[in-house]
């Protein structure tokens, strides 16, 4: 008998396992987050813009602009100003208009000048002892609204070369500035305006403007 001893065989383990599988790349995830961020942005920017400009998207009303213009009718041009001169004639465009012209906004208001005269200032005026035009300033309310006539503003300049024109104050001329009342629909005002302009000057431009929501109109001319 062999004391060899034979060992017994290895145990069959089965077939081999599959390999685990290893998670997907994040890159798919990533551009997921991405997306989602543009699109949160995109409605942030929305909200602000929205808030900016009104949720209707209604802008801020547009200012009343000169549509048309008609000849005035001024008794007194004829002492005052040059009828012959062609100053006004050359410089004439859409919005610019001679000093006899009646301007007729879109809201159916309308601005004229009249009685156009020289003077000079008295001693208690401001300025005083001062060379100056005077005039009327006509507004006339033709539309349906109350007009707030205390932001009728008038500026002036005089000259070829458009020197600064101060406005008068003399109480004894009654020019005292502009009204301090509102102009009923249907209604009308006058009022006394008056603007430095020296001997040996003729030109002169003035610039009205019968509210504060209202453009200004320009009207040239030469006057005696």
């Amino acid at each position: 008998m062999s004391d060899r001893i034979t060992p017994p065989p290895m145990p069959s383990y089965g077939p081999p396992m599959p390999p685990v599988p290893q998670p997907q790349a994040k890159k798919h995830r990533t551009a997921i987050i991405a997306a989602a961020a543009a699109v949160v942005a995109a409605a942030v920017s929305a909200a602000i813009t929205a808030g900016a400009t009104g949720s209707s998207g209604t802008r801020a009303a547009p200012t009343v602009t000169v549509t048309e213009t008609a000849s005035g009718t001024d008794t007194t041009a004829d002492n005052t100003m040059d009828s012959t001169d062609e100053f006004a004639d050359e410089d004439e465009s859409d919005d610019v208009f001679a000093l006899t012209d009646t301007v007729t906004y879109e809201n159916d208001v309308a601005v004229s000048l009249s009685s156009f005269q020289r003077s000079v200032s008295g001693e208690y005026a401001s300025p005083e002892n001062t060379n100056y035009v005077q005039f009327t300033v006509k507004v006339k309310n033709g539309g349906r609204k109350t007009l707030d006539t205390t932001g009728l503003t008038v500026n002036c300049s005089y000259g070829e070369d458009g020197h600064g024109s101060e406005s008068i104050f003399d109480s004894d001329h009654s020019l005292g500035g502009g009204p301090d009342t509102k102009l009923l629909a249907g209604r009308s005002i006058n009022v006394p305006w008056g603007c430095e302009l020296p001997k040996g000057e003729k030109v002169i431009q003035v610039e009205v403007s019968p509210d504060m929501e209202s453009e200004s109109a320009i009207f040239t001319g030469k006057v005696k």
